[in-house]
């Protein structure tokens, strides 16, 4: 009896050490989750706008009931770098050309180019199992600045064409037919059967150097297409983001994430430095921490984040502090062990960090630290729908 006592002790001790470097950490409960596929790794190229509208698409066709498709993603940077290097040169270089890109270059080739599966182009020729584009990129920044930039009187008719080259030599041609499931189809047939309108996706923002309720292009680099955004104020904005995921929508994230508060390990918070709490840790040894291990430990634990305003969001994409860094996929809501709610959110790093591939942001880094958003337009609460005239 005495033994059993012993272990049954232990056994207590041991639930309530648990318990207690729970609450050290962060302890997530799901309140709302929506399907989405598995997740991906764009590992060395800059391709995560591509991975994550792709995933949005992927997650649309589950809500739909047209079941779990792969799409590939390199036919997407494909034809998005030949079409964006034909405008790089027909401006004469006076443009951006880089491997980023932007979600409404997915609905853009959805709409034109059509889609393909995973497996028939699987987007890697250089004898790798994981996506390199370092060389590639040079590769193909060499060429079209030689053509931009050169001193020709005359371009040639297959300058476009060599460039295309390039791209198949590391991507792989663009098929043109291919057989998936038993069914012929070109891209274009493809993308009709599965049944999404490029028309029916729309992108959404926040700033004031535009009027709310009327639609602008984002000033980035990575919007060379020039896509609209529709522009409204933060508390709608967010009540975008709310009303889609509890509706059962996904929603392509685009977002800055060179803050502080976005760790390698799934979380992105805004942590208030100033208020941060310090149990634990004397001020001394707080205030002669360096950065990075301030850092540490105020995204350690749920603890005081920023009020963000809409003035604070303005300031930052002003002053460049707020830049387009990184597309992801917001799916779900949960809450943390204080009640606090936070965005689930697929990212395209492999199954990294601590919840393999996915993130919690805090709504409060969402507020402050989204650039832009693109899903369905029935997402839209109504009130706000009838506003922008969608309606």
């Amino acid at each position: 009896m005495k033994k059993f006592t012993l272990i049954v002790a232990l056994t207590a001790f041991t639930m309530s050490v648990a318990a207690q470097e729970a609450k050290e950490g962060f302890v997530f409960t799901t309140v709302k989750e929506n399907p989405i596929t598995s997740v991906k790794n764009q590992n060395r190229s800059s391709t995560c706008w591509s991975f994550s509208g792709l995933g949005l698409l992927e997650s649309e066709l589950l809500r739909k009931g047209k079941g779990e498709h792969d799409l590939a993603e390199m036919f997407i940077v494909h034809h998005t770098m030949v079409d964006r290097a034909e405008r790089y040169v027909r401006l004469h270089g006076d443009n951006s050309f880089s491997p980023g890109g932007s979600f409404y270059d997915v609905i853009y080739c959805m709409k034109h180019y059509g889609l393909v599966p995973q497996e028939a182009m699987p987007g890697i020729m250089y004898g790798d199992s994981m996506h390199i584009h370092a060389e590639l990129d040079a590769v193909a920044e060499g060429y079209v600045n030689a053509i931009a930039k050169g001193t020709l009187k005359k371009l040639t008719p297959v300058w476009k064409q060599g460039l295309v080259n390039v791209y198949n030599t590391y991507l792989g041609a663009c098929p043109e037919n291919f057989s998936y499931k038993g069914k012929e189809y070109t891209p274009k047939s493809f993308a009709e059967s599965l049944g999404l309108n490029a028309d029916d996706y729309i992108s959404v923002t926040s700033y004031t150097h535009h009027p709310f309720y009327t639609e602008f292009a984002l000033e980035i680099q990575d919007n060379w297409r020039n896509g609209n955004s529709w522009n409204l104020p933060i508390d709608e904005f967010m009540a975008v983001m709310d009303n889609a995921v509890n509706k059962g929508y996904t929603i392509a994230w685009g977002s800055d994430v060179s803050e502080i508060g976005f760790t390698r390990n799934g979380i992105a918070v805004l942590p208030d430095m100033e208020r941060t709490d310090l149990t634990g840790s004397d001020m001394a040894r707080w205030t002669g921490m360096a950065p990075a291990d301030k850092q540490k430990e105020a995204t350690s634990k749920p603890g005081p984040e920023k009020e963000v305003t809409q003035e604070m969001r303005q300031i930052a994409y002003d002053n460049w502090e707020t830049t387009d860094d990184h597309g992801m996929l917001i799916y779900g809501i949960a809450k943390d062990q204080n009640g606090k709610e936070y965005y689930m959110v697929k990212n395209s790093w492999g199954k990294s960090g601590k919840y393999n591939g996915m993130w919690y942001a805090s709504k409060a880094f969402v507020k402050y630290k989204t650039m832009n958003i693109v899903l369905h337009k029935d997402a839209l609460p109504k009130d706000i729908a009838k506003k922008l005239g969608l309606k």
